[in-house]
């Protein structure tokens, strides 16, 4: 999952491109589509399979759209920020995330973290233990508080005129968690405003599209929605109903 509004943000706040084009954007997803394969090409400690993401990202079948985190996102080189445990922490931040939602405001399921570069697993574990310690992340109570870990020793390579600077380490985050959904109501929102004053249906209906499929997607969304909203809740919550 990718969002263009997250994107552009991270181009102009933190690389400093001050117009943004496709090259700019598809570099940074080009970062993240190379962390998430790098098991498959380079060796490393702890070598994630693809299959394994899905194993342990997806709960339920339709809450399967994972939040993906890229760290660090640096036009030039601060060796204060690129510490194992600063660029874990950096990955629950809303600014380094590719969907524009506040992660704080959510509750994780599931996360995998994929370490490539000069990293060692003590280091991982050390990150990953101030994060618990200091409960930077709310997992819902149904689910174990469990961390999937991958590195890879291969650092991410940069192309060339990269808005990025080569760094010896990066991670990328695939997390499962309700804060997406913000997401889906952001949407549905901007799909509801121009709807109703059928702005492009013409062009839709025009190339065989029905009218009745808007209304089913958009159905289909609003169902999304509250399924994301049921997973939130805890059996806590549950069991205060019954009362």
């Amino acid at each position: 999952m990718v969002d263009n509004e997250a994107i552009y943000t991270i181009c102009k706040k933190y690389l400093h491109v001050s117009t943004p084009n496709y090259n700019n954007l598809n570099r940074i997803i080009s970062q993240v589509v190379s962390s998430i394969t790098a098991s498959l090409r380079f060796d490393g400690a702890l070598n994630v399979d693809l299959n394994e993401f899905q194993t342990n990202l997806v709960p339920y079948p339709r809450i399967h759209f994972p939040l993906v985190a890229y760290s660090p996102l640096l036009s030039s080189a601060n060796h204060e920020l690129l510490s194992v445990k600063q660029i874990t922490a950096s990955c629950f931040e809303p600014s380094n995330q590719m969907v524009k939602c506040n992660s704080k405001n959510g509750k994780y399921m599931a996360i995998c973290l994929l370490y490539r570069g000069d990293v060692v697993p003590k280091d991982v574990n050390s990150a990953i233990s101030n994060i618990k310690t200091n409960r930077i992340v709310q997992f819902v109570d149904w689910c174990p508080t469990g961390f999937k870990v991958g590195i890879n020793y291969q650092p991410p390579t940069i192309v060339p005129q990269s808005d990025m600077v080569k760094v010896p380490r990066a991670v990328c985050m695939l997390s499962n968690t309700t804060a997406i959904a913000e997401a889906w109501h952001r949407l549905d929102y901007k799909f509801d405003l121009m709807y109703n004053k059928r702005a492009f249906v013409h062009w839709y209906v025009g190339e065989g599209m029905e009218e009745g499929e808007f209304s089913e997607a958009r159905e289909d969304m609003a169902a999304l929605e509250k399924d994301y909203e049921e997973v939130s809740r805890d059996s806590n919550d549950d069991e205060e109903d019954e009362y």
